[in-house]
């Protein structure tokens, strides 16, 4: 079964949130981020064999992005050779995940996948995207394929592998954000990496959230912990304070403790991330994660997915995390292509250009 929108609308949302399968979303990100209390990313943590096999198909995907060279465009847009491997992928996903995934379940569980890489036609990524990854993880629990004991390793090692995965694709395709929030959003792309590394410290004696503001715990700790790595992340990208790029990662700093960090950071991607339209109109239900609860037959929906809208006499289809439809809306550049430009310009000697033009947003 190809899975299909079925939340169109703010009631087909309402309805949604107070549905089984968004409890079900929830309690599985819950349940992940238990796991990792207190755990360390360079912890010794055991692999069952479909954990092994998990990051094999990661491994495929970072050598796919090897292979498919950018073009060379002198833009901050997204670059079109990301096309290419997001085609690539399209072919390749049920190879990869042959000796994982059921025949019967391929098609449905690979359209999750295919989703957590990005948007082929846009050439952009963000929230909802994360999210479809999470959901192809819990196909692979509901299936009985993925266990609780894997729980840790599918944090520490998997989502942390695919996060390494997806900044790959970002750094050579400069993927532009979907719908960011700009300075007021945690990251242009990813929001649970910094939800699971609150939850790697939460019980840390002497590491506090005002940390961050120190950049030798940041270089030190960034390895064993999300969230520091996130921050530097950011950091590298993006010129000045992290008062003034990042207001919202500055501000979650003052709290007292990781605890009450992870603990919000969940309602915050509650509230931000499940509970918003534009984000949740584009995530699909099938048998496996189903939700019927939808205004739209399946079939008007893919109808609405495939349009190609060149103008504006349609309903819009928005991107994921979009206030604007994609059809009218502002396009915006990579960040990681402006701090990229910066550092060529820098390299060539040329002072005039050692900065890059400020990109709205950023």
């Amino acid at each position: 079964m190809v899975p299909s929108r079925q939340i169109l609308t703010p009631e087909d949302l309402a309805r949604f949130k107070e549905s089984d399968i968004c409890k079900e979303l929830m309690d599985f990100i819950n349940a992940l981020n238990d796991s990792i209390i207190g755990i360390k990313t360079k912890d010794e943590i055991e692999d069952s064999s479909v954990i092994q096999k998990l990051l094999g198909f990661l491994e495929s995907v970072q050598m796919t992005n090897k292979d498919i060279k950018p073009l060379d465009t002198k833009s901050r847009f997204g670059n079109p050779a990301y096309r290419d491997f997001y085609k690539k992928c399209q072919e390749m996903i049920p190879v990869w995940l042959a000796d994982i995934v059921p025949a019967d379940n391929m098609e449905e569980v690979s359209k999750y996948v295919q989703e957590s890489f990005g948007n082929g036609r846009r050439i952009d990524y963000g929230t909802g995207h994360e999210l479809n990854f999470i959901a192809f993880l819990l196909c692979l629990f509901k299936l009985d394929i993925v266990k609780k004991t894997d729980f840790r390793a599918l944090v520490i090692h998997v989502f942390y592998k695919y996060i390494e995965a997806m900044r790959g694709l970002q750094m050579s395709y400069w993927l532009e954000p979907a719908g960011s929030h700009g300075v007021w959003g945690l990251d242009d792309y990813h929001f649970l990496p910094f939800l699971f590394g609150a939850g790697q410290l939460r019980t840390h004696k002497y590491l506090r959230p005002k940390s961050i503001h120190n950049p030798e715990i940041l270089d030190e700790f960034s390895k064993d912990y999300m969230y520091f790595e996130c921050v530097r992340f950011v950091n590298s990208i993006k010129t000045g304070s992290i008062r003034w790029h990042s207001p919202m990662i500055d501000d979650i700093s003052g709290a007292k403790s990781w605890e009450k960090v992870n603990i919000g950071l969940i309602k915050m991607f509650e509230a931000e991330v499940i509970g918003k339209l534009p984000i949740m109109q584009h995530f699909m239900f099938g048998s496996i994660l189903s939700f019927a609860g939808g205004s739209m037959s399946g079939e008007l929906a893919k109808e609405a997915e495939h349009e190609d809208h060149d103008g504006c006499a349609h309903p819009h289809i928005y991107a994921f995390g979009q206030e604007f439809p994609d059809c009218c809306g502002i396009k915006v550049p990579s960040a990681i292509a402006a701090a990229q430009a910066a550092r060529e310009n820098s390299a060539s000697g040329d002072s005039r250009k050692t900065f890059a033009r400020p990109i709205p947003f950023d």
